[in-house]
């Protein structure tokens, strides 16, 4: 047995000052009497980036060196526990580090030829999709991962990618192999099909209307909107308002009214988890971040941070709260979070696995 840790502080959610002590990799508030004080401050259930893709880089999978760096940058972020949604890199030996961050796979993306970023994902064809599907339901860790909509070359602007009879068969494989079902999607049209045929998230949604919203509401269907990098449309439209002048003025539309179309899913109750798109464009380590922006979307600091901590773990199958025997990952901040949500960028101890790593 390794030595007991203790940290003093108040515990978030709740916000009651305990002696929180680390045994064998998880919580007791059994007094330890040799337990080592490694902090004291305010104490929060690990973060968590529910939109990350450990493995990509801009032209596609990255070697194992820069893999490395950047589940680190999310460590040392507070981000303990990764969904990984889409990488082309076989990622599966970060799992077996118990330094870094704790990763759901959710394997390649799978797209239409030429309809998505060289390098990224499977590039199929519609009547393949439910075995791709079930290939990367199989190979990865419950999450298979779908471009719903991109560019359309012809079209000149953002299409749907897949009909919904491939949808619905696809979707009932994952579900049958126990894997749950998220899209890219970025305009409108995509997204009534990806809803009736039963996905369970949805990433970015900038096209969603009321109807498509309460559709979510009802249906229980997660969103992931990576507002961070919402921030970025502009950039895309102006890439490509020579060629395709329908498409920039669509995307820059979809950003313009951003802001109302998040804050309308989250005053739905759409369940709503922080996601920073990292990887490819985006570097790691941005979850304060994201954070932050969402709560100027019009969350509460509590609705914020919960969507990149209990809640989202507890979405994502471990612990929600730093209860009595729950995996000890957890961060430590000089002031209260709820008060100021920028301290989420200063981290003052990060505790995974019942070790601290930072």
């Amino acid at each position: 047995m390794t030595q007991a840790l203790e940290v003093r502080g108040p515990v978030l959610p709740e916000g009651e000052h305990r002696r929180l002590y680390v045994v064998d990799g998880h919580v007791t508030y059994e007094p330890q009497p040799d337990a080592e004080l490694v902090a004291e401050g305010w104490i929060v259930p690990g973060l968590v980036d529910a939109h990350c893709h450990v493995g990509l880089g801009s032209g596609g999978a990255v070697d194992t060196d820069e893999q490395e760096r950047q589940a680190l940058a999310d460590r040392d972020a507070g981000a303990l526990l990764l969904r990984d949604a889409g990488s082309p890199a076989d990622t599966r030996w970060i799992q077996e580090r118990d330094d870094l961050p704790r990763l759901v796979r959710a394997g390649r993306h799978l797209a239409r030829p030429k309809r998505y970023l060289r390098g990224y994902g499977h590039e199929i064809e519609p009547d393949q999709l439910p075995d791709y599907v079930a290939r990367e339901a199989r190979g990865g860790d419950g999450w298979v991962k779908l471009v719903g909509d991109w560019i359309d070359r012809d079209a000149g602007d953002l299409q749907p990618l897949w009909p919904r009879e491939a949808l619905e068969a696809a979707i009932g494989v994952a579900h049958a192999h126990g894997a749950r079902v998220t899209a890219h999607v970025f305009g409108e049209e995509a997204l009534v099909d990806l809803l009736e045929a039963g996905i369970d998230c949805i990433e970015h949604g900038t096209g969603l209307s009321l109807p498509m919203i309460d559709l979510m509401a009802s249906q229980g269907t997660a969103l992931v909107p990576t507002v961070v990098q919402l921030d970025n449309f502009p950039q895309y439209a102006a890439a490509g308002a020579a060629k395709f002048p329908a498409y920039s003025s669509h995307m820059l539309d979809l950003w313009q009214r951003r802001r109302e179309t998040i804050g309308a899913a989250h005053e739905a109750g759409v369940p709503i988890y922080a996601g920073t798109d990292a990887g490819g464009v985006l570097p790691h380590g941005l979850i304060a971040a994201e954070v932050i922006e969402l709560a100027r979307y019009g969350m509460s600091a509590e609705e914020a941070l919960g969507a990149a901590s209990w809640r989202a773990r507890a979405w994502l199958g471990l612990s929600a709260t730093l209860d009595e025997g729950a995996e000890a990952d957890f961060v430590v901040y000089d002031t209260d979070p709820l008060d100021d949500l920028a301290i989420l960028k200063h981290p003052r101890r990060v505790v995974l696995r019942g070790s601290v790593v930072r």
